[in-house]
């Protein structure tokens, strides 16, 4: 330290026991009462006045003032709303501290005070962690204080390792005693007794046994009396929250109970009213007991655990039957901060808080959590997890703060990662951990950050809980996987049929993990189901229903990590662990064909989950999503999973649920007067979502099929990047009115099959249209559920397909190829791709899209300016 001036505390007796306090001292006081604490405030404020030091006070407790009202002018009160929560408490506390020049003196209220909204010790104990080490380098003195029985031997073990100075204060029959228990780098024969305080001249040490004895049994008989005084305030809260018992009335209206849906469940107030109308006292305390740390469980766990709940309140009988039961584990928010403080990372996670640091210092964190390590006490809880588990496949999914809430699914955005190895208890905890770290490190991707900026939330508090949940399935071999699974939406968004009823809901169904029905799968299709209608297909794949059905699989592998895919045709059918014929059926010409060229005889199966869908598995899934939207009061995105007992019974496994923020039939009304002379570009019947709109197009970015599907492939990743470049110049007016048009399925990974551009890249457009271009193999694909899908509907942005070789479909694409083109204005290109990507403007209120529900009709195209 640069400056080891000594410092005093304002009382002489006690500056003598410690020879004086130092620069860079965080000093703790182990208090019974703040009035005991505001006993040393009171010289130590005075003392820094007399020597002409700079105070600062952090008030933020609901106990009186601790500065002097006569010393209050001398003071700069700095007062904070611990409602805040963790992050955005410590966050401004360690900013104001930068601000402030080295040697600044500190007073803090009683960091006991922040249980009240806080709940759990370890955020006490992180917040400590992260400021005394800060402050210690700033060469200043700070005052704090922690309330005797209220914390965790943990707790304050943990604030005794990093503070530089503790003391205990106790009384005795009127007489006050202070007992140093930690002086850093100080010594002296009697410094850690306990001291009798006569006077601030004279504090008189305890140093005959006689005494020493007789203090410490009054002592212990004291301490005896106070029950549970070595738990966490966590711990404490929720025994007190088990005396309400079976009372549903003296549930609803408990603080304790309220305040421990706040703690445990989250911030959106919506979602939270849900839990408090839906959760009785004994969920709550089931939670709690399958919970790895402290601190909130994230979106995703409390949608899952929310829909099961409003299913069971519902119909108990029903659903209890229906749903595999669950026995998730909860990683808790707190181990997320605990782990970058332990690792000493919180100047880097509070640099990333900033517009200066927000990409940059999120790539650090990003590399170095792959390389962080675990406290030992965290790593024992983890085993114990792995140990209920055993040898069972389970997966760790994200669940944080913000996710999966009302307006922010971040779908996609988070990593989920498959345990599957039955390997040693050693193997499976490095398994578990790398899925851990990768799922944390997710959370600082450029993907999840540029989310947030586009969602309003870039200055939100988003910390990562984790799901860990059993895998749905059962063992074919070395093989492990559901035997059906997929995504549903309790309102269609893309009705392709009048035959269609978009509040009946749809399903996106694959055989084996939910994977390929969350994801758009090149080259592969799920099964895409309107409930109301199952046996109704998508235009694109009506014609050839064997053609467009699921080919691959994806399954978990015991032998290694992850997932794998396996082709469903050279999957061992015989040893299948249930009757296929649920979710397959032969495909007998295919058979024929290959016994008259082959002579072989073989059976050829195709999935089309026909049976399945002829059964009530159609009307069980639009009455559990029905049940859960009319308590959500919104549309809602859930994803599920079949598995069959035996030939004939099956049970469903919810495994998530989110709002969906889907646009009504009825959301947008402009009219438009049509005339005999409109120009016809884009005409369709079916194939779009958005609702019902009249709007007038402002730009086309149009990605001509023919010569999109000639460029190298190196040149299609250049037209996706120019695309990204023009969608990030636009703002304002331009961003809600560009229409983009291009062949086969926009944010493929192939360029074969359509344009490789992320979600990022499109995200500023008007409405986004896939044209089908069958000689290039370039082919539109329903993507409802998928993770790009959600982006979409979260974004608003309109979406069509055109098939123009179907009933309905018709698109002008002379006019876009001969239209004069504004591209090499807004970006660089080469002279290849600026033939396949045109950028097209228009006038002010001459051309117009308009679509609507009821009948089915889209039409794109140019008023007659007469």
């Amino acid at each position: 330290m640069t400056d080891n001036s000594l410092v005093s505390s304002g009382i002489p007796g006690l500056d003598s026991i410690l020879d004086n306090l130092t620069k860079g001292d965080n000093v703790v006081w182990l208090s019974p009462s703040i009035k005991d604490y505001s006993r040393f405030v009171t010289p130590f404020v005075k003392q820094a006045i007399h020597d002409k030091r700079k105070i600062v006070y952090f008030r933020f407790a609901s106990h009186e003032n601790l500065i002097p009202e006569e010393c209050r002018p001398y003071v700069d009160e700095h007062k904070l709303e611990a409602a805040v929560g963790f992050e955005s408490f410590t966050k401004e506390v360690y900013s104001e501290v930068e601000r402030h020049d080295k040697g600044v003196f500190y007073v803090f209220d009683s960091l006991s005070d922040l249980l009240y909204e806080w709940v759990t010790d370890a955020a006490i104990s992180n917040f400590f962690m992260v400021i005394c080490p800060f402050l210690y380098k700033l060469e200043t003195v700070a005052y704090f204080t922690i309330l005797k029985n209220y914390h965790s031997f943990e707790t304050i073990s943990k604030i005794r390792k990093t503070a530089q100075v503790l003391i205990e204060v106790f009384n005795r029959e009127g007489i006050h005693y202070v007992h140093p228990h930690k002086v850093f780098g100080k010594n002296s024969p009697t410094m850690f007794l306990p001291h009798e305080c006569k006077d601030e001249e004279n504090f008189i040490p305890i140093d005959n046994s006689y005494q020493a004895t007789k203090l410490s049994s009054t002592l212990c008989s004291v301490n005896r009396s106070i029950l549970n005084r070595s738990l966490d305030s966590w711990d404490r809260i929720f025994m007190e929250a088990e005396k309400f018992g079976q009372d549903r009335d003296k549930q609803s209206d408990s603080e304790i109970v309220n305040r421990i849906i706040k703690a445990l469940m989250g911030r959106d107030e919506k979602i939270l009213s849900l839990v408090k109308k839906h959760f009785t006292v004994n969920d709550l305390l089931e939670i709690k007991n399958r919970m790895i740390g402290t601190g909130f469980i994230g979106g995703k766990a409390v949608g899952m655990l929310l829909a099961r709940k409003i299913l069971h309140n519902n119909n108990y009988e029903k659903w209890e039957k229906q749903l595999e039961p669950h026995d998730s584990f909860y990683i808790g928010s707190d181990i997320f901060y605990t782990f970058i403080i332990y690792n000493g990372w919180w100047d880097i996670f509070m640099e990333q808080k900033t517009d200066e640091g927000y990409f940059s210092a999120a790539k650090k964190l990003e590399n170095l959590i792959m390389q962080g390590d675990f406290p030992e006490d965290v790593q024992d809880e983890f085993h114990e997890m792995l140990d209920h588990f055993g040898q069972y496949p389970f997966i760790v999914r994200s669940s944080s703060l913000l996710e999966d809430g009302f307006g922010n699914a971040f779908a996609g955005k988070y990593e989920s990662f498959f345990c599957p190895i039955q390997g040693t208890r050693d193997e499976r905890f490095e398994d578990f951990i790398h899925s851990l770290k990768k799922i944390y490190a997710s959370a600082m991707s450029k993907d999840a950050l540029n989310y947030r900026i586009e969602r309003g939330l870039k200055y939100e508090d988003e910390v990562m809980a984790l799901l860990v949940q059993r895998v749905s399935g059962s063992y074919h071999g070395y093989y492990y996987y559901p035997h059906a699974a997929g995504v549903g939406l309790s309102y269609n968004t893309y009705v392709w049929s009048k035959d269609i009823d978009p509040d009946a809901g749809m399903l996106r169904i694959v055989m084996g993990l939910g994977t390929r029905a969350v994801n758009r799968i090149e080259g592969d299709y799920a099964r895409i189901v309107a409930l109301n209608n199952p046996s109704l297909v998508p235009l694109s794949d009506k014609d050839n229903m064997f053609k467009y059905a699921q080919k691959d699989l994806d399954v978990l592998d015991v032998r290694s990590s992850g997932k794998h895919m396996i082709s469903f045709f050279m999957l061992d059918k015989e040893n299948i662990p249930f009757d296929l014929n649920w979710i397959a059926e032969r495909d007998f010409e295919t058979m024929r064909r290959l016994a008259d060229s082959r002579g072989k005889n073989k059976d050829i199966w195709v999935l089309t989950f026909n049976r399945l869908l002829k059964s009530e598995f159609p009307s069980i899934m639009s009455d559990m999503m029905n049940t859960i939207e009319k308590e959500y009061e919104c549309p809602v995105d859930i994803e599920f999973t079949l598995s069959f007992l035996d030939s004939e019974t099956y049970v469903i496994n919810l495994v998530q649920c989110r709002p969906l923020q889907a646009n009504a039939s009825d959301a947008k009304n402009i009219k438009v007067k049509k005339s005999a002379g409109d120009k016809i570009l884009i005409e369709t019947e079916g194939n779009f979502m958005g609702g019902n709109v009249c709007d007038y197009i402002r730009r086309v970015i149009y990605i001509d099929p023919t010569k999109y599907s000639k460029l190298s492939t190196a040149d299609k990743h250049e037209v996706a990047r120019k695309i990204g470049e023009i969608n990030r110049q636009m703002s304002g007016e331009k961003k809600f009115y560009t229409l983009l048009l291009g062949p086969g399925r926009w944010g493929t990974t192939s360029p074969e099959l359509g344009i490789p551009v992320s979600f990022s890249d499109i995200n500023n457009m008007y409405g986004l249209g896939e044209i089908e271009y069958e000689a290039g193999g370039l082919m539109p694909e329903l993507s409802f559920g998928t993770h790009f899908f959600q982006d979409i509907v979260e974004s608003g942005i309109f979406y069509l397909a055109v098939f123009s070789t179907k009933d309905g479909g018709f698109i002008d694409s002379e006019y876009f190829k001969e239209t004069d083109s504004v591209t090499k204005e807004l970006v660089a290109v080469s002279e290849t791709v600026k033939q396949a990507l045109k950028v097209i403007d228009f006038p002010k209120k001459t051309l117009y899209l308009t679509s609507n529900i009821k009948t089915q009709k889209l039409k794109l195209f140019i008023k007659n300016s007469s």
